[in-house]
């Protein structure tokens, strides 16, 4: 009886399909552009160079090879805040996700 009902649903999703008159160009998608992986990636890499240098700011200070804790403090905010951000887009992707995948086809 499941086999019925399975083949019958997927006949009926055989004609369901993205249609034909949509255009790339004309929903936003632009030709060559960067994909969202290379974008995620490129950001990643923008908040560890922040943390390598909050983490040098620090070093430095403690050391004492500087003595300004105002930029101490600037380059360590300036990564806290990044991360932060960073942490949001994830649990906004891992939503995203989930919601997804608790969709019914």
């Amino acid at each position: 009886m499941k086999d019925i009902t399975i083949q019958s649903n997927l006949k009926a999703l055989g004609g369901v399909g993205v249609p034909g008159n949509l255009d790339a160009k004309k929903i936003g998608v632009e030709e060559g552009g960067a994909s969202f992986a290379d974008t995620l990636t490129e950001s990643l890499g923008k908040v560890n160079d922040l943390q390598k240098e909050a983490d040098k700011a620090i070093e430095e200070f403690a050391t004492g090879k500087t003595r300004n804790i105002h930029e101490t403090m600037i380059a360590v905010n300036k990564a806290d805040i990044a991360f932060r951000l960073t942490m949001q887009v994830r649990n906004k992707i891992v939503e995203a996700y989930q919601e997804v995948m608790r969709t019914q086809v």
